[in-house]
């Protein structure tokens, strides 16, 4: 069947990775009462790639809100918003999220894909323009897909190349959509907000940032990058999850422009779909408000441990990320990835394993998420579990150019 013979690649990845006895890829994660805590394959293990970065999953005050919840609403909404799944906490929610960002509208979705898949897909149509980052999520190659609209990329973090790519669309810069991310979630990177915003303005642009990874990690507030970077006024659309900092399911945008609230009839991933638990609702509302109360807290102990781990990785001589961040990425061949992926489970240490086409070019990371909950002493056997790694694998060999 010619058909399938494009998954030859991810076949050849399964048969590598088998043959050190334990199939990581999907690997059941036993959480042990703990956001740091659980048991894979029967081991122990320090949970490092949950990207549970404020660790709220086990929060008592997340839990009771959403045990409330349930008791009081049931268990689903059982419709979509414009049907008969909008209740009373959905708009709360979009309430709190507007006040939060001090921005004056609101939509909440029922996951952070289908915020980027249908933000994206209604802001551009098929007469229309996308330039986006290489570097995106594939939620966001998805809704540009679905929108029509003609699509192109610029290099990663390259300002020069966005700003030149506009260029060639001359006068038609201003029907273009550009997506770029906050902080990017396989390395750890972070965007330039300000000088992307000011081309994007310059050119007449709509510019849109996930900001995924680092709603409640960075910026005075915890607004994440865009607040970090003085542009949180300028941009025009920020989307957002709250299966990261929020410690659960479901997404988000909002805007400075009034039109956010007159497309919440046209988001197709919006009104074909059910809508969040109530359970869901109510935790993720808990948890921005520890995040507004608990913030500054949290983000320096969360940052505390990132710089830890990364300046020790790094030290090893590991082909790391360029820079700090709450994402501690470890690029390798992918023969390299897996028995480091083994070697680090067996000292007890859990984190992602990651292959093509989430790794860049046909290498594999070792994706390290840190967490305001980790303690020292689980810090320490992190970074003790990389230095295992490193004698019996030695250090990467840089992989890229």
């Amino acid at each position: 069947m010619r058909l399938l013979d494009k998954f030859e690649l991810h076949q050849t990845i399964i048969d590598c990775v088998a043959n050190y006895g334990f199939n990581p890829i999907g690997a059941e994660v036993q959480v042990s009462h703990s956001p740091t805590e659980g048991t894979v394959a029967g081991r122990p293990v320090v949970l490092a790639g949950t990207n549970n970065y404020l660790g709220l999953t086990f929060d008592p005050a997340c839990i009771a809100a959403a045990v409330d919840a349930v008791e009081r609403e049931g268990t689903g909404t059982t419709g979509s918003r414009m049907a008969n799944g909008t209740y009373e906490g959905h708009k709360k929610l979009e309430v709190e999220l507007a006040e939060f960002y001090g921005l004056g509208h609101a939509i909440v979705f029922t996951t952070g894909y289908q915020a980027n898949l249908g933000m994206i897909s209604t802001l551009a149509g098929p007469s229309e323009f996308i330039i986006l980052d290489a570097d995106s999520h594939a939620s966001i190659y998805d809704g540009a897909r679905l929108s029509g609209a003609q699509m192109f990329r610029f290099h990663h973090n390259d300002v020069a190349d966005l700003d030149k790519r506009l260029t060639r669309l001359g006068e038609r810069a201003t029907e273009t959509l550009v997506v770029v991310e906050g902080l990017y979630s396989m390395l750890g990177d972070l965007a330039p907000l300000r000088e992307i915003c000011d081309v994007t303005k310059r050119h007449g642009a709509c510019l849109m940032v996930d900001e995924a990874h680092s709603m409640g990690l960075v910026g005075e507030k915890g607004r994440g990058q865009v607040e970090a970077q003085g542009v949180l006024d300028e941009v025009d659309f920020i989307v957002g999850t709250f299966s990261k900092s929020l410690g659960c399911v479901g997404g988000y945008c909002v805007s400075r422009h009034e039109m956010l609230d007159i497309l919440r009839n046209s988001i197709r991933a919006y009104v074909f779909t059910a809508s969040a638990t109530p359970s869901v609702i109510a935790s993720a509302r808990m948890a921005l408000d520890i995040v507004r109360h608990r913030g500054p807290e949290l983000r320096d102990r969360l940052w505390s441990n990132a710089r830890r781990v990364y300046d020790a990785v790094k030290s090893l001589g590991f082909d790391v990320g360029p820079e700090p961040s709450p994402v501690v990425a470890v690029i390798m061949d992918v023969d390299s990835t897996v028995a480091a992926w083994n070697a680090l489970l067996e000292a007890g240490v859990y984190v992602n394993l990651v292959f093509p086409p989430a790794a860049p070019g046909r290498f594999g990371l070792l994706r390290c998420s840190l967490s305001a909950a980790h303690t020292d002493e689980q810090v320490d056997r992190i970074i003790e579990g990389y230095t295992l790694v490193h004698n019996i694998v030695g250090p990467a060999r840089r992989v890229r150019a």
